[in-house]
């Protein structure tokens, strides 16, 4: 292999990484999607908020649970419907526009819940929260993924990376 073929490589490899993760992410309650239905502007919207029970409405096809579904899943499933009846070749595109929120609580000076950003670590998480008091502990730092406590990290260092929806609790040390 080539310098240039490494390097074209590695490139693509770096490129394609964010694309992987975001087509993985799974909506929930909180998050804020766009639909684009090419050519329909009825159907298409800016800006939907899911409901608390991971859910929205939408023409013709009423309430659609995309609690746990990725963009992609969603972009199927009303592609198939709007098939279904309504139009001959529905070319549709579902993108996240808000995250929801991850929550950080415990001794930082601002405790309380904070836009989600894909990439985002502990540290600087704890930086958003205007950084650990001198009692906290950065080593006892416990994460609950979004809403199920069994799903606990018992031990997180500085450079775990945050999910939406992660609760995060800084303790306090013992000196």
């Amino acid at each position: 292999m080539t310098v240039r073929q490494i390097l074209l490589a590695t490139m693509l490899w770096l490129c394609s990484a964010p694309l992987f993760a975001a087509a993985q992410y799974q909506l929930s309650s909180g998050d804020v999607i766009n639909i684009n239905v090419f050519g329909e502007s009825d159907l298409s919207f800016k800006e939907i908020r899911l409901t608390d029970a991971g859910t929205f409405s939408y023409p013709f096809i009423g309430e659609i649970n995309a609690k746990g579904l990725t963009p992609t899943a969603v972009e199927k499933l009303i592609t198939s419907k709007l098939k279904d009846g309504y139009l001959v070749d529905p070319r549709v595109s579902v993108s996240v526009l808000t995250y929801r929120q991850f929550y950080i609580s415990g001794e930082v000076k601002l405790p309380g819940g904070y836009p989600f950003q894909p990439g985002l670590t502990l540290d600087r998480a704890i930086a958003v929260a205007g950084g650990l008091t001198e009692r906290a502990s950065d080593k006892r730092i416990s994460i609950i993924r979004g809403a199920d406590p069994s799903r606990s990290i018992a031990k997180a260092s500085l450079n775990t990376l945050v999910e939406p929806g992660d609760t995060i609790n800084i303790d306090q040390g013992f000196f």
